[in-house]
C-alpha cells in the first residue's frame, strides 16, 4: 500500500533514508559526506511541513520500505527557457530487504498519478550514474533521459 507518510513514519522513513545516503557515499564518497547527522535527519521534519513537498511511503507486511519525497516545482518564463511546471522526485528509496516485490513501481504509479491530479504534465527525477540498478529499474518505468551532467576529473 501506498500512501502519504504520516508523523509517526518519519522516523523509519530516516532509516530508509540512512540507506540511500550510505549508498550514495560508497558510490560517491568525494561529493557525499558518510554518517547520518542530526541535520540529515531533522530534515525530513522541514520536508513534511513545506507545503511544496510531500513525503510518500510504501507500506508493505506491516512495514514502511520505502519513500519518496516528492517537490512540486514551477519555474517561471525567463528569457531561455519557456516556463515549467513539473513534479521533481528529490528522494526514492527501497529498503533492500523488499525489493523485487514491486513497491518501488508502486511508489512510481501513485506519484505519476498525484503529479496529474495535481495538474502537472510531467514527472522528473535525477540519479546518480554510479547506481545502474536504479537506471535500469527508473527506465522499466518509464522514465527517459532527456539531459546529462557530465564531469572530469583532474
Amino acid at each position: 500500500m501506498v500512501r502519504f507518510a504520516k508523523q509517526e513514519d518519519l522516523e523509519r522513513v530516516n532509516e530508509l533514508r540512512k540507506m540511500v545516503n550510505d549508498l550514495h557515499v560508497g558510490g560517491k564518497p568525494e561529493v557525499f559526506k558518510p554518517g547520518f547527522n542530526e541535520e540529515l535527519k531533522n530534515y525530513i521534519y522541514e520536508i513534511r511541513e513545506d507545503p511544496n513537498k510531500d513525503i510518500v511511503v510504501a507500506e508493505l507486511d506491516g512495514v514502511v520500505c520505502g519513500y519518496a519525497v516528492v517537490a512540486y516545482i514551477s519555474r517561471p518564463e525567463n528569457p531561455f527557457m519557456n516556463e515549467r511546471r513539473f513534479v521533481d522526485i528529490d528522494e526514492f528509496g527501497v529498503d533492500a530487504a523488499f525489493r523485487r516485490r514491486g513497491v518501488a513501481t508502486e511508489m512510481v504509479e501513485f506519484v505519476k498519478k498525484l503529479t496529474k491530479e495535481k495538474g502537472y504534465d510531467r514527472l522528473e527525477l535525477n540519479m546518480w550514474e554510479f547506481n545502474r540498478d536504479a537506471l535500469a529499474f527508473y527506465e522499466e518505468v518509464g522514465f527517459e533521459t532527456y539531459r546529462r551532467y557530465m564531469e572530469i576529473k583532474l
